[in-house]
């Protein structure tokens, strides 16, 4: 899997411009502020159908650009591939595989898939739990569109109990709605659930084998954790449902005097573990490292073996923050597919790995 051709048209502060890349290491420099995420962004919305940083499609475009183009060629599942995505103030986006247009990101999204590695991600040890449900959220959706179509519907159901539970003091009868948004929480937490756990299952030994490599022969273990009720996250949905339910049903006061959703899949999290030890308390800065870039290796290994080929893999500006040892080691092992490593143009990265350099300034990439 890896995109030849990329083409950028008013997105972000590419007024146009068009790259060439490697299959292999793809090395993107320059000074900060010249459009390297910009270009990582772009490559990522063609891939998952949304922006891993802007929450609206308006962010993408440029300031001054009435129409904005995203056109990749390249090669996945063992054929050509060319998308394309256009979007218009005021209209909505248009996207099209191979000359034929989808109706949704869902449809449009998959065709190449992509594992993100940014700064933020060094903080999947120790950060919020709100991290470690994007890794599996955002993962999981490539690899299991039924789960991204379940994932997008709660988070429109979520906001619409959330305003519910603001509100309905000051408008009572509000109120009636909260047993239908309970009942539709429920039916598609037990979906998530059951998939978060079963990716789990997988990530867990993968990490730990990684780990174990990287660390010189300590534990990492991953543990997925739910609302107390669920006996078995990896039952069937139908099981988990009732489970859920009940656990809602006893939070149903509390969440009225706080206004707050206190019980759901949106409280799911991952416990993780070094020798035994929890690492949100215990691990040093280099274990915690040392465990992110294990996890994130092993989400690669994971898409790896769903799709018979490597995802493509984008490293923003993470080497930055390793050390030698750790640099080393991710680039060891990121030879397989293709790889975008964004950096500053004092980096030795290009040598190191031998790749494609390409140099952006101010929105052009030469």
């Amino acid at each position: 899997m890896f995109i030849d051709t990329i083409r950028l048209q008013g997105f972000r502060n590419y007024l146009e411009s068009e790259a060439q890349f490697a299959p292999g290491i793809n090395v993107i420099a320059g000074r900060n502020a010249q459009g390297k995420t910009n270009l990582l962004e772009a490559i990522y919305v063609l891939s998952a159908g949304r922006s891993f940083r802007a929450r609206s499609d308006k962010e993408l475009m440029g300031f001054d650009a009435q129409e904005t183009r995203i056109t990749a060629s390249g090669e996945a599942d063992g054929r050509e591939q060319r998308l394309e995505l256009t979007l218009r103030r005021g209209r909505r986006r248009e996207m099209t595989v191979n000359g034929v247009k989808k109706k949704t990101s869902l449809d449009f999204a998959g065709v190449f898939a992509a594992v993100l590695f940014c700064p933020d991600d060094l903080e999947l040890i120790r950060g919020s739990a709100s991290l470690r449900r994007r890794l599996m959220d955002e993962s999981i959706s490539q690899l299991r569109p039924r789960y991204a179509a379940a994932l997008a519907q709660f988070n429109k159901a979520y906001e619409g109990k959330t305003r519910i539970l603001r509100d309905w003091e000051e408008n009572p009868s509000l109120l009636p709605l909260l047993d239908d948004y309970n009942q539709r929480l429920c039916e598609l937490g037990a979906e998530l659930i059951h998939y978060r756990a079963a990716f789990l299952e997988r990530l867990g030994p993968e990490s730990a084998k990684i780990h174990g490599e990287f660390s010189g022969g300590e534990k990492l273990e991953l543990k997925y954790t739910t609302v107390k009720t669920v006996t078995d996250p990896l039952a069937p949905a139908s099981v988990i449902l009732p489970q859920l339910m009940e656990h809602q049903r006893t939070h149903r006061e509390a969440e009225l005097a706080s206004r707050l959703c206190l019980s759901g899949a949106h409280k799911d999290d991952i416990e993780i573990s070094i020798n035994g030890s929890p690492a949100k308390a215990y691990a040093s800065q280099g274990q915690t490292r040392t465990a992110a870039l294990s996890v994130k290796l092993a989400e690669l290994e994971l898409h790896k073996s769903a799709r018979g080929e490597y995802p493509l893999l984008l490293l923003d500006d993470v080497l930055s923050e390793l050390d030698a040892y750790r640099q080393d080691f991710v680039l060891n092992r990121v030879g397989g597919g293709q790889v975008f490593i964004t950096c500053c143009e004092d980096e030795k990265v290009a040598k190191r790995t031998g790749g494609r350099v390409l140099t952006v300034e101010n929105g052009r990439i030469s």
